[in-house]
């Protein structure tokens, strides 16, 4: 069962790729949806989100610095810190994030056209508990994913 849940994620997110690439963002990388989940709510230092990603320092700076190439982040100075730069999206980003949401909305909207609404309720049921209650109410982590 393990593989079908692969592959149904490979599916999900070829077909976001597809449909991002259809509004101009072709060039989205692997890591980029979670920098847009984590900027998208509020503004934050390189720092922040090295805690929010758990990722390593040279990671972050490789994916902002590259995502900051291709105009999906900006770097402002920290209004009560000078030395600090706080990661905002940029337009572009903003869109980009705005249109993988709805692109989940649909995608969820069409499987409970293909497939119940109940199968769909149930899916997330089961999809919750395989995660855990930490993750369904840890406010940070859902904010990934929403």
């Amino acid at each position: 069962m393990a593989h079908l849940l692969g592959l149904a994620y490979q599916e999900f997110v070829r077909e976001l790729r597809e449909a991002q690439a259809g509004l101009g963002f072709g060039d989205l990388g692997r890591s980029d949806g979670f920098v847009f989940r984590a900027l998208g709510s509020q503004p934050m230092t390189v720092s922040e989100l090295i805690a929010r990603l758990q990722i390593s320092k040279q990671g972050a700076g490789r994916i902002v610095d590259d995502m900051e190439r291709r105009g999906y982040v900006e770097r402002h100075p920290e209004p009560d810190d000078g030395r600090a730069r706080l990661l905002h999206l940029s337009g572009r980003g903003r869109a980009a994030l705005a249109a993988a949401r709805r692109f989940h909305q649909r995608y969820e909207r069409r499987l409970a056209r293909e497939h119940g609404r109940e199968a769909v309720a149930s899916l997330r049921l089961l999809l919750g508990g395989i995660a855990g209650p930490e993750q369904a109410v840890d406010p940070q982590l859902r904010a990934l994913y929403l």
